[in-house]
């Protein structure tokens, strides 16, 4: 890009003509995936095995690519081709530089394949296209930046090469690792999930010499005491899944609590999948005067699970929805139907926990869309309940 320029002003403009552009295809693509993606409603119909499971494969492959097991290229005729045409561009000129920054958003993309995939996803699920390009676009300026810094400062400025390279790469193969496992995550169950974790945290526990009895130094020391914890965590993480746990975070079982008076149980929600039956649900409560919560819940929702797991089973919580007829509408699927019960709810999506009087009408002023913690919520039960004369 600069062809001999030194530092200063004019290795900064070169920079940023070669910088720029890139991060222009890549804030393009983003505003394409936030207008597209969203009408697709990418981020539900890519939550089945048959994605999830090639996705987290890939995943795998990036991170053994950054272990140095292999490397990821584009195809050589394909490579050699743009390499021709870069060439032939001519250097030390703000055009020139504008040009191989579009071609490099071609040859940089398989470096970048696995954080791209990842926010094209969220861009997708969002269906804000202004967002989705100021997020890719803030992709390609952080890519550019260290060329930035270089073009600026000359050599001066440039990292000399070194272990710490081989650290960093490491380092992202291992959180490719995690990502690959927090796909699965989606499919498989708890325990088996749970399983991986403490696999990964084995591994990694191992790489940091965990075991090795041998003479270090104070950097090697204390990369060891982190190994021995992981070392801990994931002997936490196995004997958890082998009990039947799925929570990373709570990887033990713990001594199950006296059921408090009203508590209900895991059966007590009655799961729906489709407008009709839901409707017939709310019918048959209405007639028995009956007040309803209704839950929307999704697999591929995370906040549904934390609320699920957090916050519907919380004590304070458990004691009050006895009141309720509970229901769960299970918008999993995401088809055409369950879309359009969305828009008569006037919801965007899960989780949401709405609440229904005795006469079959929402208390839409109660209604609760996105995450909750448990304190809040119960205290909300207990205003419903108040205004129901539970």
């Amino acid at each position: 890009v600069l062809r001999g320029q030194v530092g200063g002003w004019r290795g900064f403009s070169l920079s940023l003509a070669y910088v720029l552009p890139m991060a222009v295809c890549f804030a393009t693509l983003g505003a394409l995936m936030g207008v597209f993606g969203a009408g697709l409603n990418l981020q539900a119909r890519l939550q089945s095995a048959w994605v999830l499971v090639p996705f987290a494969l890939f995943f795998v492959l990036f991170a053994l690519a950054m272990f140095g097991l292999f490397e990821l290229k584009l195809p050589q005729a394909l490579s050699n081709r743009l390499d021709r045409v870069a060439n032939r561009t001519q250097g030390g000129s703000l055009l020139g530089a504008a040009v191989l920054g579009v071609l490099s958003s071609l040859l940089v993309s398989p470096c970048v394949s696995a954080p791209l995939a990842g926010a094209l996803l969220y861009i997708s699920a969002s269906g804000d296209a202004l967002g989705g390009a100021l997020k890719l676009f803030a992709l390609g300026l952080g890519m550019g930046a260290p060329l930035l810094l270089i073009g600026t400062g000359g050599a001066a400025w440039l990292p000399k090469s070194g272990p710490w390279l081989n650290t960093v790469k490491n380092a992202i193969g291992v959180l490719l690792l995690g990502l690959a496992i927090g796909l699965l995550s989606r499919v498989l169950p708890g325990p088996l999930t749970l399983l991986l974790i403490g696999l990964l945290a084995a591994g990694v526990a191992l790489f940091l010499g965990a075991l090795e009895l041998v003479v270090k130094t104070p950097r090697e020391r204390l990369a060891q005491l982190a190994g021995l914890a992981l070392l801990v965590y994931a002997l936490a993480c196995w004997y958890g899944a082998l009990s039947g746990q799925g929570d990373p975070l709570r990887p033990l079982p713990s001594a199950a609590p006296a059921a408090a008076a009203g508590s209900v149980s895991a059966d007590a929600w009655q799961t729906i999948t489709t407008p009709a039956a839901l409707d017939a649900a709310l019918a048959a409560a209405s007639a028995a005067g009956q007040p309803v919560l209704l839950d929307w819940y999704a697999d591929w929702c995370i906040s549904c699970k934390v609320i699920e797991h957090e916050v519907l089973s919380a004590p304070q919580v458990q004691a009050q929805l006895g009141a309720f007829k509970l229901l769960r509408f299970d918008i999993t699927e995401s088809n055409v139907e369950q879309r359009s019960l969305l828009d008569r709810y006037r919801l965007f999506g899960p989780p949401a926990l709405l609440f229904f009087a005795a006469n079959g009408s929402e208390m839409s002023s109660d209604r609760v869309v996105g995450e909750i913690n448990a304190g809040d919520f119960a205290q909300i039960l207990t205003r419903v309940r108040g205004q129901l004369g539970l």
